[in-house]
């Protein structure tokens, strides 16, 4: 069975049944209830047209429960009207269908577990483990989810910026039980760039291979955090580097820059340095100030103090850093770091075991008490 090829075909077929009439959720349950069956019977009795199998096997399952349902009327008069079976259509609603389940009216939880589940292809057990939740907590946030998009026109422009904040939301989840949700991220991204010609979106694709070359690096075999200095670039994917930026170049062609095209940009420019000593600072800290233009986002302008620390020296850098509130996250690391190389250990001792304390997860935290307990030590010597 052909895991992979049922779950880049679910979005389409789901998108069809919609088309045709039926309401997200029954349209959902449908398509669930044709991929059980295609794992059924596809490994002795193989279709020829895979995709024109699952819609006409769906919008049945669909219809036998349209007519099981008499209280909903409505759906009545699509009883008589199955189409005939045949090869699916070739239009490709799948763009619809990613502007259908990141709707401003989900929560940014529910839009991407429904993303997950609608466009993805992904088990309701797979996204529960992936995010660590309950199995039946999760299949609550997706019933409301289709709940609330059930009575949504599906012929609505839809907000490619919401789209792409729900998929760079997947991306950072990162791995997590037997789905890596980073991956899934850059399928999808990919799904949609091949739907869409938008440079935003070409933009996030670029980050994302950006961004995911560097993973293998990124921690050691103990799972312990190896900031980007100190990562072994030999072990970066020259591959996903080489993609990204002959994406990243062709969409800052269109001059038509947002946010994901800058951040891929300053992502590059880590990319290229053949050492973490030839790292163009000065060019990453001026594409920090064309992200700021365009987002006002603290957590750029704390991402862009330790930039100018690297290109001006540290006393450069904490002072756009007080500039800053100190409750932002991560704050105190990047205070810590700075004052560090300022050569004030004791308060950036004291500052590294205080971002310990407000760490989001245990690498991190164990990092940053390491980082602690180093410049205490160095103290005592």
């Amino acid at each position: 069975m052909n895991e992979a090829l049922l779950r880049s075909l679910t979005p389409s077929v789901l998108a069809i049944l919609v088309r045709r009439g039926a309401d997200f959720a029954a349209a959902e349950d449908a398509v669930q209830d044709a991929l059980v069956e295609a794992v059924r019977v596809w490994p002795a009795d193989p279709p020829r047209d895979a995709k024109g199998w699952l819609v006409t096997v769906a919008w049945r399952k669909f219809l036998d429960q349209a007519r099981a349902d008499t209280a909903r009327r409505r759906r009545e008069d699509l009883v008589d009207e199955e189409p005939a079976p045949g090869p699916a259509p070739a239009v490709d609603d799948t763009l619809q269908l990613y502007f259908l389940c990141a709707h401003p009216a989900l929560t940014p939880s529910s839009a991407v577990a429904l993303t997950l589940r609608a466009v993805g292809g992904l088990t309701t057990r797979q996204i529960a483990q992936a995010y660590l939740v309950p199995e039946a907590t999760m299949a609550q946030r997706i019933s409301r989810a289709k709940r609330t998009v059930s009575d949504v026109r599906f012929d609505q422009p839809g907000d490619v910026a919401t789209v792409l904040r729900v998929l760079y939301l997947v991306f950072n989840e990162g791995y997590s039980g037997d789905v890596d949700l980073a991956a899934e991220a850059i399928r999808l991204t990919r799904q949609l760039a091949a739907a869409i010609d938008h440079p935003e979106v070409a933009g996030l694709l670029a980050l994302m291979l950006l961004h995911h070359a560097r993973r293998a690096a990124r921690t050691t075999p103990d799972g312990s955090l190896v900031p980007l200095a100190e990562q072994d670039r030999a072990r970066w994917d020259t591959e996903s580097i080489t993609e990204g930026i002959a994406i990243l170049q062709a969409a800052l062609a269109r001059d038509r820059l947002g946010e994901f095209q800058a951040q891929a940009a300053i992502a590059a420019l880590h990319a290229d340095a053949p050492t973490a000593g030839e790292t163009d600072w000065v060019q990453i800290v001026e594409w920090y100030d064309e992200l700021t233009r365009l987002t006002d986002s603290p957590i750029v302008r704390l991402n862009r103090a330790v930039a100018v620390a690297e290109a001006d020296g540290p006393r450069a850098g904490l002072a756009a850093l007080a500039e800053l509130d100190a409750s932002l996250p991560r704050h105190a690391a990047v205070a810590a770091y700075l004052h560090e190389r300022d050569g004030d250990l004791t308060t950036a001792a004291r500052l590294y075991a205080e971002a310990a304390h407000k760490a989001p997860n245990l690498a991190e935290r164990n990092h940053l008490t390491r980082q602690a307990a180093r410049l205490n030590a160095d103290r005592r010597h």
